[in-house]
């Protein structure tokens, strides 16, 4: 096992009606002035957005609100956000939403803080001194942002997608109610089941040793997920899904999952970041819905029995002994007719991908072939492109 942190600093209120007490959690951190940063207009619509403004007003907490936030958040409306926080003399930021809503109000808070334009810092021009406190009323299941220390911004123009990581922008605080995720349409429920698997199997595919204790929990909680996934899709409103899936969206990010593993190398997110940050309409959980078995597949005859383990004990294949890649390659067979069998793409042609938008999508994610990721081999545009065939059916 490898030496390692672990921090979670995140205040975590769960449960029914976990979001009453907004404004009486956050006064305890005395903000002088919030943003209340949101999404489109469901949060307005499902008077969630009124509730959190109001326990805010009955906390005597002055707040001001900026929407507007897009799936794969845009580096335009954190400039936006960062203006009036400086306008308005913002000091505390509430993200009220899933993981865009809150990557971009972790963004807003490091910039404004750091007195920095965002792509400087997503791009590493700027390296981060302070932020601002940033809390979250959590509306779906999926990035587990509301514990991790990560944040990723689109920038629509070059087109690109950056991410970063930076233990100063863990949520000082979480609000997770599941029963606000009972509304989520099936689609985006089940890119959120993928992007929660995505997480864990990004630090279990490593080529590290075993670590026992880790890989167990890392196992338990895909099963856990891949369970919860399948009520959840056929029943939405089932109240126990829900919590699963939320508790595990926070716990897949957080670290717990890589305790005594190397540092995270997420190629995975690394390609489907490529991928929807030239075709925006690509959700990112379906995105890795295509990529990632494509990914195992290219990469399993280099940790056979690693992707063996994961094919009995959480896809529930059984084990050839003779020929274990068999074993292997049935896990991912097994793992694309769940993500089907939740309503997700398993297909770059489902995504309305083909081979002419290989070569743009691979420059972006390689930096015209000039970067080369590690992984159990080393991962550059050749490979990339090689990945993207497999992804075809």
């Amino acid at each position: 096992m490898e030496n390692f942190t672990f921090r979670a600093p995140t205040r975590v209120i769960f449960g029914k009606g976990a979001d009453d007490d907004v404004g009486a959690v956050l006064k305890e951190y005395a903000p002088k002035n919030v943003l209340v940063h949101f999404g489109g207009g469901s949060a307005r619509r499902s008077g969630l957005l009124d509730k959190v403004l109001g326990s805010l007003d009955r906390a005597g907490i002055a707040h001001v609100e900026l929407g507007g936030v897009e799936p794969n958040p845009k580096v335009g409306l954190v400039r936006e956000a960062v203006a009036l926080c400086k306008k308005e003399g913002v000091d505390f930021i509430l993200a009220v939403g899933g993981g865009s809503v809150i990557d971009s109000s972790k963004c807003t808070a490091f910039s404004t803080a750091n007195d920095c334009d965002p792509w400087d810092l997503m791009t590493g021009k700027v390296e981060p001194v302070r932020t601002l406190p940033v809390a979250a009323v959590l509306t779906i299941a999926a990035a587990g942002s509301e514990m991790s220390d990560s944040e990723v911004i689109t920038n629509p123009d070059i087109p690109a997608k950056r991410g970063i990581n930076k233990e100063m922008s863990r949520c000082v605080a979480a609000f997770m109610d599941p029963q606000v995720t009972c509304t989520v349409s099936k689609f985006q429920t089940g890119c959120g089941i993928v992007d929660i698997m995505m997480h864990t199997m990004e630090r279990y595919y490593t080529g590290d040793p075993d670590t026992e204790l880790t890989d167990r929990l890392a196992e338990a909680l895909l099963l856990s997920v891949k369970n919860a996934g399948a009520v959840a899709i056929r029943d939405p409103e089932n109240y126990e899904a829900r919590a699963t899936l939320m508790w595990a969206s926070s716990l897949s990010h957080n670290g717990l999952t890589g305790c005594g593993k190397s540092p995270r190398k997420f190629i995975g997110h690394a390609l489907e970041h490529g991928i929807s940050a030239v075709f925006d309409r690509v959700s990112h959980g379906a995105g890795l819905a295509v990529i990632y078995p494509a990914w195992i597949k290219y990469i399993c005859r280099y940790d056979v029995r690693r992707f063996c383990q994961t094919a009995v004990r959480v896809w529930g294949v059984p084990m050839d002994f003779e020929h274990p890649e068999k074993t292997a390659f049935a896990g991912i067979d097994a793992m694309k007719a769940y993500f089907r069998s939740i309503g997700m793409p398993t297909t770059l042609p489902e995504l309305d991908i083909r081979p002419a938008d290989y070569e743009r999508i691979a420059d972006i994610i390689t930096n015209g072939g000039r970067t080369v990721f590690s992984s159990y081999i080393p991962i550059g545009k050749k490979e990339v492109l090689d990945i993207f065939r497999l992804a075809e059916e």
